[in-house]
């Protein structure tokens, strides 16, 4: 079985569209203006963003969207990009539960997680 999409809930689907696209490399393959994004990894995933209207989705705790990399300098390279887009991205990355990582809030307080394993 493969996991084939997820849909995300946002309220500002520009937002959202142009966050994936600019920091982890989604392309749109389907924009229905002010209900739906469709985007596409190129792994195979496809990300559904739906639209919420005016008040903010609300996520369980512990709720998050997380993003593996090949390597540290991935990682720090994400961090330095959503940085110098003046995204709060708290921490820098460092080892957690084997893994070299950062957490982040973005797009009304979404968790993110970008992590590389160490082996």
């Amino acid at each position: 079985m493969k996991l084939n999409h997820l849909n995300l809930c946002v309220n500002d689907l520009a937002e959202a569209q142009h966050f994936f696209e600019e920091f982890f490399g989604f392309q749109t393959t389907m924009d229905n203006s002010h209900v739906i994004r469709v985007l596409d990894d190129g792994y195979g995933f496809i990300l559904v963003l739906s639209c919420t209207g005016e008040d903010p989705p609300k996520y369980p705790h512990g709720f998050h969207v997380g993003f593996y990399v090949d390597t540290n300098e991935k990682v720090d390279e994400i961090y330095g990009q959503l940085k110098a887009a003046d995204i709060s991205v708290g921490n820098h990355p460092r080892v957690i539960r084997g893994g070299y990582t950062f957490y982040f809030h973005a797009l009304n307080d979404i968790l993110f997680e970008v992590t590389c394993s160490s082996s």
